[in-house]
């Protein structure tokens, strides 16, 4: 424990919890787990027990990071399942125990003084395997949730740099690849991490550099839209339409747009599905006043195709 910031020592962690079994009397709760999961034979519990607690437990993430051998730890968990991944043969009791510490990742992820670190390490490197699993089970689709969701916690606040580093990973092609295969709360992360690379202006210009890219794009949520004409999902759909209304900042994707926006979404096709949303129906009356403004036959992606 000596890499702890001198503002958090083992003794000044606090914890309003049930007391520990452990004979170190001197180590709360939460201290003692983390230091359990270093122990492989304490580690299933100690995942368990943080995973529940880690929303009222405001100091996990730092002590997550600067315990010795805890990070490592978790990753060993991580890589642990990747032979079950293909052919998928991985039970519940296996996606559960990987979905604890997965969420302790989140816990690091959404922490103000770990994000950067966690960042830096490449951490969420490890987790596409779980994102390029196309197994419908349970236990799969919870592992790609989790893992979207350790994602989702790092583009939530706004950083350019958090966008720079998952632009030079495959974390878009992957959150496509569940946008059209997930089930509908997968999808929902999945497409709010791509909104959120979208809002950013890095993020708009690489998804619309190249014809491929946002034709790619395109092709996914257009093919989302018509699947909720059958199974409307307000929340899913909002997203959708963000995405949407985002490249129309774009020139060349506005024009694009202006021949490829779905018809479903310029009638009343989900007028009952956004009534009770008037930022969704605000979003999506701009999103047809920029394409019919701007729609112009679409010269510069065309033109790119054809180069």
């Amino acid at each position: 424990m000596a890499n702890l910031p001198p503002s958090l020592s083992l003794k000044s962690v606090t914890f309003s919890g049930p007391s520990s079994s452990s004979n170190d009397r001197k180590l709360s709760p939460p201290e003692q787990l983390v230091l359990d999961i270093c122990n492989p034979e304490l580690r299933e519990n100690a995942l368990h027990e943080l995973s529940k607690k880690r929303e009222i437990f405001q100091d996990l993430a730092p002590l997550l990071w600067h315990s010795v051998g805890t990070i490592a730890a978790l990753l060993q968990e991580i890589i642990s399942v990747y032979h079950v991944l293909s052919p998928p043969t991985m039970t519940p009791a296996q996606s559960n125990r990987v979905c604890n510490a997965l969420a302790l990742l989140q816990c690091v992820a959404s922490h103000p003084e770990t994000r950067m670190l966690f960042l830096k390490a490449q951490l969420p490197l490890y987790l596409y395997a779980f994102l390029n699993t196309s197994s419908k089970s349970r236990p799969f689709e919870y592992l790609r949730l989790t893992s979207l969701g350790v994602i989702g916690a790092l583009v939530k606040v706004d950083d350019t740099e958090v966008i720079r580093f998952l632009l030079k990973t495959e974390i878009v092609p992957l959150c496509l690849r569940t946008m059209e295969n997930g089930s509908e709360l997968s999808k929902t992360v999945a497409t709010f991490i791509v909104q959120k690379v979208l809002l950013d202006d890095v993020g708009l210009e690489y998804m619309c550099t190249t014809a491929e890219r946002f034709f790619a794009l395109g092709r996914v949520l257009g093919n989302m839209v018509t699947s909720l004409a059958e199974g409307p999902s307000p929340r899913l759909l909002k997203h959708i339409i963000r995405c949407y209304l985002r490249l129309t900042d774009n020139p060349r994707a506005c024009d694009a747009l202006g021949n490829c926006l779905p018809s479903l979404l310029r009638d009343a096709t989900f007028s009952s599905c956004l009534y009770d949303d008037p930022p969704a129906r605000q979003w999506l009356q701009q999103l047809l006043h920029n394409v019919s403004v701007g729609g112009r036959p679409p010269r510069g992606f065309e033109q790119m195709l054809l180069n």
